[in-house]
C-alpha cells in the first residue's frame, strides 16, 4: 500500500482544502479537498460520518473523504493497469495524482504515456504527459508529475 499521509498531504497541495462546497473551474459542486459531488457523491457511510455537509465540513472530514478517494483510485488503477503494482511508490503516487484530477477513466485515455511507464521509458513517459490538455490545463502541477514520473522523485 502507498504511504497515504504524503499522498494525502501532496494532494492538498495540489487541489487546495476548502471546507464549503463550492463550484470548481469546471463548474461541479465540490467540497474538501477536491471532492467533486456531482460525479462522485458520498456514500451512504460517509454521509453518516461528516453529516450535513452542504453547510461545511470539518478538516477531519475532508480528509476522511479525500483518504476514501485515494482509496478508490488505488484499487482501481490497481486493476485496470497490469504494470501498477510493480512501479516504485513515487511513480504509483504520479499516477494516483493524475487520476484523482482527470479520473481514472482520463487518466487511462494517456496510451503512449501508460505505454512508456509499463517499458520503464520514464523520459518519454514524462514528455508525453507535459504533450496533453491536462498538462496545459493544471501547469505547474502537471510538470511535478511528469518530473516525478521521469525521476522517481516529488518534489515541490
Amino acid at each position: 500500500m502507498i504511504d497515504m499521509y504524503n499522498v494525502c498531504q501532496r494532494l492538498v497541495v495540489h487541489e487546495g482544502l476548502r471546507l464549503q462546497p463550492y463550484f470548481c473551474s469546471k463548474n461541479k459542486l465540490t467540497i474538501g479537498v477536491g471532492r467533486c459531488i456531482d460525479t462522485n457523491p458520498l456514500t451512504a457511510e460517509e454521509e453518516r460520518v461528516v453529516g450535513d455537509w452542504k453547510h461545511g465540513i470539518s478538516k477531519c472530514s475532508a480528509m476522511y473523504l479525500l483518504r476514501n478517494d485515494v482509496k478508490r483510485i488505488y484499487k482501481d488503477l490497481k486493476k485496470e493497469l497490469s504494470f501498477f503494482n510493480s512501479l516504485d511508490q513515487e511513480r504509483q503516487y504520479a499516477l494516483i495524482d493524475m487520476a484523482f484530477n482527470i479520473g481514472v477513466w482520463g487518466l487511462l485515455g494517456f496510451k503512449k504515456m501508460l505505454n512508456a511507464i509499463e517499458k520503464g521509458n520514464y523520459k518519454l513517459a514524462a514528455k508525453e504527459c507535459l504533450n496533453s490538455k491536462y498538462a496545459k490545463d493544471v501547469g505547474i502541477r502537471a510538470i511535478r508529475i511528469a518530473n516525478t514520473i521521469e525521476t522517481g522523485v516529488f518534489s515541490l
